[in-house]
């Protein structure tokens, strides 16, 4: 059996497998976590496998734990090298996932050479997909009205007993503080186990960090997931995705909003890299110095 939508090629699981996810899933869920995981540039990003990722995104959202999860790619580690207060938010996310396949790759020359990318849109389908078999409910915050419409049928098609507990697409300016406290309030009220946020870097990952303890369940940045699964972006081939090209096929598709931040983003990781391979990695305290 395939994923439903064929631009995302990657298998979906069959019925057995599915089960035998989730009894392994339950048998980790009240294990102890214990974080692991390297620096990638100035960031610590955790070191750990998707039936991991799963079995705590899946206790804390069934205490309705306040949690967030950043999702990191060359993007966000680059923005966050250069922006102290942003930094400070993947720093305090309690969980930081090697979102770009670059980000993995550093972690593998780390010391983690197993290290997978937990990437936003599959874990944002895998998670899904658990959540439709134990009854947790989803909310999904940001994008366009009209990509969350066409997000919420694609879902009611490819997970019929998923609950979801609403969408709310807010304006693209800021928010008032009473607009603000009406979103959270209307997300809390639904009772939602987690919360998908699709606003962009950094843009997500802030309003994660400063929801933290006021919005009830655990918020996943996600990015472009809403679009991708919504089917207004097509994402790159498995292939790009191995080799870690998608950044590549984005830039195809948006050439002009992308070309400026990938040119920047990419050269300054790269010389990073290179001169942390040549001269050595910055210790714990000259990164808390910067």
């Amino acid at each position: 059996m395939r994923h439903p939508d064929p631009n995302f090629m990657y298998p979906s699981q069959s019925f057995a497998e599915h089960e035998r996810m989730l009894a392994q899933l339950n048998l980790k869920v009240g294990k102890p976590f214990m974080r692991r995981g390297a620096y990638v540039l100035d960031s610590h990003i955790d070191a750990i496998n998707w039936d991991d990722v799963l079995s705590r995104l899946v206790a804390w959202a069934n205490q309705h734990q306040s949690r967030y999860v950043t999702l990191c790619n060359v993007h966000s580690v680059v923005t966050a090298a250069q922006d102290s207060a942003f930094n400070k938010v993947i720093d305090q996310a309690d969980l930081a996932l090697p979102d770009g396949a670059p980000v993995a790759w550093a972690l593998r020359r780390e010391g983690f050479p197993s290290q997978q990318r937990i990437n936003g849109p599959d874990l944002m389908w895998r998670y899904l997909s658990v959540a439709e078999k134990i009854g947790q409910s989803v909310f999904f915050y940001g994008s366009s009205e009209s990509t969350l419409e066409k997000l919420k049928n694609r879902l009611q098609q490819s997970f019929p007993k998923l609950r979801i507990a609403g969408m709310i697409s807010p304006p693209f300016r800021e928010l008032t503080e009473e607009e603000d406290r009406s979103y959270v309030d209307q997300i809390n009220r639904s009772g939602a186990n987690v919360v998908f946020v699709g606003l962009g870097c950094p843009k997500q990952e802030s309003w994660m960090a400063a929801h933290r303890g006021h919005i009830h369940g655990v918020m996943l940045g996600v990015g472009a997931a809403f679009d991708y699964h919504a089917g207004v972006i097509q994402r790159a081939p498995n292939w790009m995705q191995r080799m870690g090209l998608e950044w590549l096929h984005r830039l195809a598709s948006e050439p002009r909003r992308l070309a400026r931040r990938y040119a920047i983003t990419n050269s300054v990781f790269m010389y990073r890299v290179l001169k942390s391979a040549l001269l050595g990695a910055p210790s714990p305290e000259d990164r808390r110095s910067r």
